[in-house]
């Protein structure tokens, strides 16, 4: 319990210094940000651009200014975007489960298929299935992404029909309960296969070099010499020790999904806040960017945490100190 006290004050530390790198981004900013809000907005005039002043508190003090855009993150106040007419938390808070559910999904799916594929190489290593794991992995990791979206909508949506090209859900349906549901699985299978397969590629040698390295230790040659069956070894001795890189190469690369997902969402038209991303980038949106960039470093603090306390389930024995 300490462990995790100590590293939620550790996040929130670091998360401060993002908010204030923030701040100071905004200021760095060519102009004044009243007019360039102003700007936005459709208006110029002194009387609005003094409004604007004094609603921001950008005609206060820096310190004070500084203060002010810290509590207002605190509080869940991530500034108006101009361009939307909404609020910033708003906006990403709407499409925030849309990317969760993208990302989380293409994250067991790389993950699983990793740890399948790289165990099966490891056990045949140097067998044609061996090289055909290691040649398909590289051709997935090496492919750019948008280049595997968009050939898989033009295959399994365009060609065969099988499953939707793009959107959420299909619109206008008016779909409700197991139907609905039913409908955002299909929609979902293939921006998340495709964002999956190239962290798969990722997964998939780091555990067949991992497996190779353990099944050479002294306590594997052991378990051998005790009679233990193949597949036990593999499961509970090698695969089990070899997975501890593979949680931390996962836990770092969590993150990056939200990075991975600007352009799958906007190939396949999904709405997540990588599209929004995407969009708030072409329309000069910085509110709204900066919003992003703040609530994307909370998520990456919060998957570090988690990868952290899988580390124990995955081998007790492990003492993680904060």
């Amino acid at each position: 319990m300490s462990f995790i006290v100590q590293r939620l004050v550790k996040m929130v530390v670091v998360l401060l210094a993002i908010v204030v790198l923030n701040f100071f981004l905004i200021r760095a900013a060519p102009g004044d940000p009243a007019l360039v809000m102003a700007g936005e907005a459709g208006a110029s005039d002194e009387i609005f651009v003094a409004q604007l002043r004094e609603r921001f508190g950008l005609d206060q003090p820096l310190p004070v200014q500084l203060a002010l855009y810290v509590k207002g993150i605190a509080t869940l106040d991530l500034g108006f975007s101009f361009r939307q007419q909404m609020p910033v938390a708003d906006l990403i808070f709407s499409r925030l489960p849309a990317t969760l559910l993208l990302t989380l999904s293409a994250f067991a799916i790389s993950l699983a298929l990793g740890v399948l594929f790289g165990s099966l190489a490891a056990r045949r290593a140097g067998s044609w299935s061996d090289t055909l794991i290691t040649v398909v992995a590289l051709v997935f990791y090496a492919t750019p992404l948008f280049w595997v979206a968009l050939m898989a909508v033009l295959v399994f949506s365009v060609t065969m029909g099988w499953l939707p090209a793009f959107g959420y859900e299909t619109v206008g349906a008016g779909l409700t309960g197991v139907a609905r549901l039913s409908d955002i699985a299909q929609h979902l299978v293939l921006p998340a296969t495709t964002l999956g397969l190239f962290f798969m590629a990722t997964y998939a040698r780091m555990t067949r070099a991992s497996m190779l390295q353990v099944s050479r230790l002294d306590f594997v040659k052991t378990a051998r010499a005790k009679g233990l069956g193949e597949g036990v070894i593999q499961r509970r001795h090698v695969l089990r020790n070899a997975l501890l890189p593979v949680v931390t190469l996962a836990g770092l690369q969590a993150g990056t999904l939200v990075g991975g997902a600007v352009l799958t969402e906007t190939v396949f038209a999904w709405p997540g806040i990588g599209r929004l991303m995407y969009e708030a980038l072409l329309q000069r949106d910085y509110n709204l960017l900066l919003g992003i960039f703040v609530v994307s470093s909370a998520m990456v603090l919060i998957f570090n945490l988690v990868t952290d306390l899988i580390y124990r389930l995955v081998d007790p024995r492990i003492e993680i100190k904060a």
